[in-house]
């Protein structure tokens, strides 16, 4: 590391063990805008009041900005009655409280870290969380100080005739040369990183939503005008969540309005401000002809997800960053629920593993492990990760599971009551549930300070004689960064036993807990022979090694009542059938064939469930599971399979596509199942060999009457080296060219393809004309999505290693939180073989020698090093 950057250049890290309250609280602060993209104006009247007794003088954080006044008490003070560095404004005050005010400029249409006060397509908006605040104005930018926010905005009326903040509007007029001007209020205390600010020509999608004590509350969704017709679902969603959190967690909305504004660059999927959410428009913006159904889903959810942080984040907020996942793991969790109970909750909870496994497992088997709640960072935005959002929501789940739905909902209400209009800590989420239970949750705790992913062993050993089986149940937890030795778990364990002749539960479900390294739950009164269901709905986010062979697997797959189980047997089974022929062992691909056979045929099983169960693995998955990752056999192994299951199956892909064909777009759980099946079986017909496949791919591709059908067929055609492949991807480009949403997905297919020429494709469309590199939306679509390839990223020349470095360094000169998301895929050099271990090591090292580099990518570079 030395040799790489010297001492005096390495950032240093905040420590959680550091913590202590802030030395002075802003209980009220008066912010006045004069706003214009190529100059804005902030003035910042606050108050502010000594917290306990101390002698230190007010230290206000801020970055970028120019500092034009400062004043204490009305007094304009001079530069000698001050201090600033880059980072900090320190002001001397004397007596227990003061009113200090700051005069600032900033840039926003200069303003590409898209932190702060940003320009964006000629609107004016704000991303403050977690330390955007300090961008816009001097302010102690941590999340527990608590403070109710005035805010005056004026700007050109023709430009910027919409004027948005937090709370509500008590006061607007007209103001000299064409200016007009606003005053918001927000009565509720809000961390700085909840503020919000967006002015510029909008439309509003506007409605109304009746709250259970009868206040009415006014929605709107605010877009370009051209955009107004895709913003109905987003709408109804809000609508759907607002009455969903009241029946479920008993939260009513605290405020007469509710505001969402799409923005076609932003860092993030969405943001909580308080009253003023501002979204990613991918998520707002759907119809039919433009969005997949995976669109729609995502919409729902993450529409959902912010409006439930109005008392999951807002209401009750966290402490400090080290607690982020006390807002964001429950809240994923409340959406998790949410989506589950829109469609099908098998499917949903599928979903939910997918992702966890995608994202999450590798990030903890890597160098970048780290437990929910952190124990130290360099930069905070590298911390919003699968860890803090998708395993704290597992966190979460494991308490539900735990407690029952009845205890668990006393202790959420215990929590908001307790703790309501605070900062509050992941401690004080979980002592709410043990006082409201009775439950002792100490060992549990550890699954918030302990990294990794625990590895959990199942052998059930049955005694015909006395029909008794013994099921034995160890784990391990792995060594992480920082964390070579781990404390056993408390892990619960949804377990049931299916008899082996009947195929149905001979033990019914009950909740297992595994809080030794090892323990025994013996069995007795089986009246015949058991097989073991385990880990049902995947209870807990741990590694299961069952023992099972591929007859048991194949067993399970057919006849488990747990729909979860059931499809963790299917892809275990593809799984291993796989690592087999990977690693040059025998290989029989029937009984995966057979109990894909069944599965696809069976007529009582959902449509959607069905299309997941037979889908096959993907080549990432199948390389965590070993310990050296074999790109290039991985994905000959996979394919053999896909092709024998294409070809052996041909007629009942073809039967099962013919069957979910035909009926004009609707969107409800039905239909989207069938199409997910439709989807799912072209791809198996594409593999069969079916001399009509290209055409079959051609017709739907230039038939469809909805994107979904659209999308699956061109991602067919974009994998194929079909002649027809050229003309739909110029179609497809011809149709969606002036549609930045719809065009990301074209990048993305091509980004995806596992073909030879994937490489010089994406640096060809690196060079598009359509590519910015300043739009996260389109950098992900073709740089993040081709890092996510595992055969072509890891293509033996190591130019995949290069191309992505290059994106990374070029983009952290832009955006920094943007570049260090880019990078993960090259800290996994450790799982590959020694060739190309070295040469993505060798891309990280010249990263951290490049000039200039942001903290964002110098942390997560480092780390990735070791």
């Amino acid at each position: 590391m030395s040799n790489l950057q010297s001492a005096s250049a390495i950032p240093s890290a905040t420590l959680r063990e550091d913590y202590s309250p802030p030395d002075w609280l802003v209980p009220e602060i008066a912010l006045d805008f004069s706003l214009d993209p190529a100059r804005t104006l902030v003035r910042a009247r606050m108050t502010v009041v000594r917290h306990e007794a101390h002698d230190e003088p007010l230290r206000l954080d801020g970055e970028g900005l120019k500092l034009l006044e400062v004043r204490r008490n009305g007094e304009k003070l001079d530069d000698g009655d001050w201090m600033l560095d880059d980072e900090r404004l320190t002001i001397p005050l004397t007596g227990s409280e003061a009113t200090v005010e700051t005069l600032v400029e900033i840039l926003p249409e200069k303003n590409s870290q898209l932190m702060g006060l940003y320009a964006s397509g000629g609107i004016l908006c704000t991303q403050c969380e977690a330390e955007g605040f300090r961008r816009i104005t001097f302010f102690p930018d941590r999340p527990d100080v608590l403070t109710r926010y005035s805010v005056r905005m004026e700007a050109d009326r023709k430009r910027f005739p919409v004027l948005l903040s937090n709370g509500d509007c008590v006061e607007s007029g007209d103001g000299e040369n064409g200016a007009h001007w606003a005053r918001w209020e927000d009565p509720w205390p809000k961390p700085c990183y909840l503020f919000a600010l967006v002015a510029g020509d909008l439309s509003a999608n506007r409605d109304t939503f009746v709250t259970r004590s009868g206040k009415e509350v006014a929605l709107a969704i605010w877009v370009r005008e051209a955009d107004l017709p895709k913003t109905s679902h987003a709408m109804q969603a809000l609508k759907d969540s607002m009455a969903w959190d009241e029946h479920v967690y008993g939260r009513e909305y605290d405020l007469s309005q509710f505001n969402i504004v799409a923005v076609s660059d932003f860092n993030f999927g969405a943001m909580e401000n308080k009253s003023l959410n501002i979204f990613n428009s991918r998520y707002i913006l759907a119809d039919a002809e433009t969005a997949t159904d995976a669109d729609f889903e995502a919409i729902a959810g993450v529409v959902a997800h912010e409006y439930f942080h109005n008392w999951s984040g807002n209401r009750v907020t966290c402490r400090d960053w080290f607690q982020l996942s006390l807002k964001e793991g429950f809240t994923v969790f409340r959406d998790q629920q949410f989506s589950a109970d829109q469609g099908s909750a098998a499917v949903a909870r599928i979903g939910d593993v997918r992702m966890l496994r995608a994202a999450q497992f590798p990030e903890d088997a890597g160098p970048l492990a780290h437990p929910v709640r952190p124990e130290s960072y360099i930069e905070i935005s590298n911390f919003y990760t699968a860890t803090v959002y998708n395993k704290g929501a597992e966190l979460i789940r494991m308490m539900h599971a735990m407690l029952g739905p009845h205890d668990f909902r006393k202790g959420a209400d215990l929590y908001f009551e307790r703790h309501d209009g605070t900062a509050a800590t992941c401690e004080d989420f979980v002592t709410a549930m043990e006082d409201a239970s009775g439950t002792d949750l100490g060992q549990f705790r550890l699954w918030y300070s302990q990294s990794g992913t625990p590895k959990v062993t199942a052998k059930l050993d049955y005694e015909a004689e006395d029909a008794s089986a013994v099921l034995t149940l160890s784990q391990t937890v792995p060594a992480t960064p920082g964390q070579p030795e781990k404390k056993p778990m408390a892990i619960p364990l949804k377990t049931a036993l299916l008899g082996e002749r009947s195929g149905r539960p001979i033990v019914a479900e009950h909740l297992v807990m595994l809080t030794d390294n090892e323990q025994e739950i013996v069995f007795e009164g089986l009246r015949e022979p058991p097989v073991l269901s385990i880990n049902r709905d995947f209870t807990a986010p741990v590694a299961m090694d069952s023992e099972k062979d591929p007859a048991t697997l194949a067993f399970l797959s057919a006849h488990d009542d747990d729909p979860f189980a059931r499809y963790e047997a299917m892809q275990q089974l593809m799984v291993e059938t796989i690592i087999d022929a990977v690693s040059g062992r025998p290989v029989d691909h029937d009984p995966v064939i057979e109990a894909v056979r069944q599965t696809l045929t069976d007529p009582d099983l959902d449509k959607a469930f069905i299309a997941e169960a037979v889908l096959l693995p993907s080549e990432s998955f199948v390389g965590d599971q070993m310990l050296i990752v074999e790109p290039e056999a991985i994905h000959r192994a996979r394919e053999a399979l896909r092709d024998d299951l294409g070809e052996t199956l041909a007629e009942d892909w073809r039967a099962a596509y013919a069957a979910s064909s035909g009926n004009a777009y609707t969107y409800n759980p039905a239909a989207t199942g069938l199409r997910r099946l439709r989807a799912v079986a072209l791809g198996y017909v594409a593999a069969s060999g079916l001399d009509e496949a290209p055409q079959l791919a051609t017709d739907q591709f230039e038939s469809a009457d909805n994107m979904t059908d659209r999308q699956a067929a061109l991602a067919v055609l974009a994998n194929s080296e079909w002649p027809e492949r050229t003309g739909a991807l110029e179609q497809f480009y011809d149709r969606y060219r002036n549609d930045a949403l719809v065009l990301d997905k074209w990048f993305m297919a091509q980004a995806l393809s596992t073909r030879e020429d994937t490489l010089a494709s994406v640096e060809a469309l690196s060079r598009h004309p359509d590519f910015s590199i300043d739009n996260p939306n389109r950098l992900r679509s073709l740089v993040g999505a081709f890092g996510s390839n595992q055969r072509a990223f890891h293509a033996a020349s190591g130019h995949g290693y290069r191309f992505l470095a290059d994106f990374i360094l070029k983009a952290d000169a832009i955006n920094p939180q943007t570049a260090a998301r880019l990078l993960p895929p090259l800290g996994k050099w450790r799982r590959f073989d020694e060739e190309r271990g070295a040469m993505m090591r060798a891309e990280l090292e010249r990263i951290l020698a490049g000039p200039n580099l942001s903290k964002d990518v110098f942390e997560q570079a480092s780390k990735s090093l070791g």
